[in-house]
């Protein structure tokens, strides 16, 4: 499965490992993340340096060629709000996981559209994610 793995850059990166967690595993079980840069260390000073045009052309290709989007919103991030809009806008299914505990927007938490889990740590957002993709599939 192609999975648009969406998670905060410049909002905060205080859940990096849980991240990197989450890409492992889900490129362990033979998914195709085209954003897994996005969870390595230093990937804001990489992104920095790359037009926003690009970044913005680059994004919506990617979502579009994806299965489903998965995104982590522990951490507000204005650019993961669109990258959910979007998907949703062109029919994509959206997993939105947070460590529970954390506030999350009630535009994502009220949509109807968009399943929402939160969770305890890292192996349990994992946890969730492959229960929802087993959904999908």
């Amino acid at each position: 499965m192609n999975i648009y793995f969406a998670c905060s850059i410049t909002g905060g990166r205080e859940f990096e490992s849980v991240y990197q967690e989450i890409v492992a595993a889900l490129a362990q079980d033979g998914h195709q993340i085209p954003t897994a840069h996005l969870a390595e260390s230093g990937v804001g000073a990489v992104e920095a340096g790359i037009d926003p045009l690009k970044v913005y052309a680059r994004d919506v290709d990617w979502i579009r060629a994806s299965d489903v989007l998965i995104a982590e919103v522990s951490v507000p991030s204005h650019g993961v709000g669109y990258e959910i809009g979007f998907a949703l806008g062109i029919g994509k299914p959206v997993l939105c996981v947070y460590q529970a505990g954390r506030k999350v927007s009630k535009m994502i938490t009220g949509n109807p559209d968009v399943q929402v889990q939160a969770y305890q740590d890292s192996t349990d957002a994992t946890r969730v994610i492959r229960s929802f993709l087993a959904r999908i599939l």
